[in-house]
């Protein structure tokens, strides 16, 4: 049996991301599976139940956000959904863990459990982690 470490029923949270213009970090955590609702606007555009930045390249060669795990542990697999983005959707990801370090987070050691991989718009992929640490955070960079 698998658990969704991240998930916010277990207390999973976005604590960092570098953008959220379009919408929410805090998507990425919300338990069960995305859903599309037509017709239906923000200030910024299309209502999207996922986590969508500007995604521009001046600043910083990537948008990333870290989460806080609702339950520490080993991750065997991640989860990329990509549902209902068709169009506006990140090329690729990579996915960092640490444990939680005493000195805080910007004194962690990521470790890179999923090297940058392409991603496609309106997927559900699958992707197998074979790092044994117990960790207590992840950080996202697509």
């Amino acid at each position: 049996m698998t658990v969704d470490l991240a998930t916010a029923r277990y207390g999973g949270e976005v604590v960092w991301c570098s953008d959220e213009f379009f919408a929410a970090a805090s998507n990425l955590v919300n338990p069960g599976a995305p859903v599309w609702r037509e017709g239906e606007f923000t200030d910024h555009g299309k209502w999207m139940d996922g986590w969508e930045t500007r995604r521009r390249r001046d600043e910083a060669p990537c948008d990333s956000c870290v989460v806080r795990l609702g339950l520490p542990g080993v991750i065997e697999s991640v989860t990329v959904d990509t549902s209902y983005f068709t169009g506006n959707y990140p090329e690729s990801f990579s996915l960092e863990a640490c444990g939680a370090p005493t000195e805080g987070l910007e004194e962690a050691e990521w470790v890179e459990i999923i090297s940058r991989t392409p991603l496609t718009g309106d997927t559900v992929a699958e992707f197998d982690v074979s790092d044994p640490r117990r960790v207590t955070h992840v950080r996202l960079h697509i």
